[in-house]
């Protein structure tokens, strides 16, 4: 595999997050206020990162594991079946985050990020261990597999802040 062809194998996950972040920012250039563009912020990036980037994962574990086994580093077993409907999950959570609360978004970055941070041990266990440098385990899958979950995470508790921080102080009575 020549460099050219690794370096795009590698970064490829990082088109999931790139996407999210230029609509985001397209879109709230001209929000009306802090908290709609926190909305939209996270209404991008559940849909966008977590979603998107999930769904292409099963859907591409499920139509060409080889590949995809050959991409991470390792010969095709049952595992890419396993990893394809992991993926449908996570999906499927993404997809719900969008109109969820923050409170939702949370546990859904939490839940995401137990398998996605779980597999970030693996890449870098399988990197240091075996020295597995395939672009699938140690490029921009990396990067990814830290930042759905955390981004997810960081939006819904800086919503959770803000509304705190937006709710007026009512007078106690005496």
């Amino acid at each position: 595999m020549n460099t050219t062809t690794y370096l795009a194998k590698s970064a490829f996950p990082l088109i999931f997050v790139l996407v999210p972040i230029v609509g985001a920012l397209i879109r709230t250039r001209h929000s009306p206020s802090r908290q709609a563009a926190l909305e939209t912020w996270q209404r991008w990036w559940a849909i966008g990162a977590l979603g998107c980037g999930s769904l292409w994962l099963t859907f591409a574990f499920v139509t060409v594991p080889d590949a995809m086994a050959t991409t991470i580093g390792f010969t095709q077993t049952p595992f890419e079946f396993e990893i394809a409907f992991a993926n449908l999950g996570l999906a499927i959570m993404g997809f719900r985050a969008a109109s969820a609360s923050a409170r939702e978004r949370v546990t859904i970055g939490l839940g995401a990020g137990m398998f996605l941070w779980g597999a970030i041990i693996g890449h870098l266990y399988q990197w240091i261990a075996n020295g597995d440098h395939a672009p699938g385990n140690t490029g921009g899958v990396l990067i990814a597999d830290l930042l759905f979950p955390a981004v997810m995470i960081i939006l819904a508790r800086s919503s959770q802040r803000l509304a705190a921080e937006e709710q007026p102080v009512t007078p106690a009575l005496v």
